[in-house]
């Protein structure tokens, strides 16, 4: 059974009103990396390739923005262009024990042409988590964005998550 998003809730921090949905509890957007070399996957282990951290710019143009859109010269964020990022989410995560957690895009990613790809989030596991943005088209994505929701689910298993990731980026 799926939980409700104010039970989501008591397991992401911080989360602010806003953010907790019926079914789940928005994620929201902290860093944007692009990888420069290649990682390795084998039958015993593993490595991640180094990345570059975007850094963070004015999402006003000189001209004073597009209409519709706010103009304030504090609000930063990414301008990407289509490819591949690694996103980080900046609530940390704390997967109860008897469950399971789910990550899926927000709609308004998949409706402005991007995909996030994320895995299973094991019972057990912590920390402030990562996915694949693909982006098809140009997009511009704030800092503190909304990009995610993470539901949960009850599950029967035995064990607890406490891989090379426990406590990542926290």
């Amino acid at each position: 059974m799926f939980r409700s998003g104010a039970f989501v809730a008591e397991h992401v921090t911080p989360v602010g009103e806003d953010q907790v949905q019926p079914n789940g509890v928005d994620l929201t957007l902290e860093a944007v990396f692009r990888q420069r070399e290649p990682g390795r996957i084998t039958a015993d282990g593993k490595s991640i390739g180094a990345r570059h951290r975007r850094e963070a710019g004015s999402l006003v143009d000189s001209d004073g923005g597009e209409p519709g859109y706010e103009t304030d010269p504090d609000r930063e964020g990414h301008r990407l262009a289509p490819g591949n990022y690694v996103v980080r989410y900046a609530e940390v995560v704390s997967i109860p024990a008897d469950h399971v957690g789910f990550l899926y895009p927000r709609s308004s990613l998949l409706r402005n042409s991007c995909m996030l790809n994320t895995a299973v989030w094991d019972a057990g596991y912590e920390g402030k988590g990562e996915g694949l943005l693909q982006v098809g088209y140009d997009i511009e994505i704030e800092a503190g964005a909304r990009v995610a929701q993470l539901v949960l689910a009850e599950a029967g298993h035995t064990g607890e998550y406490d891989g090379d990731y426990q406590g990542e980026n926290v």
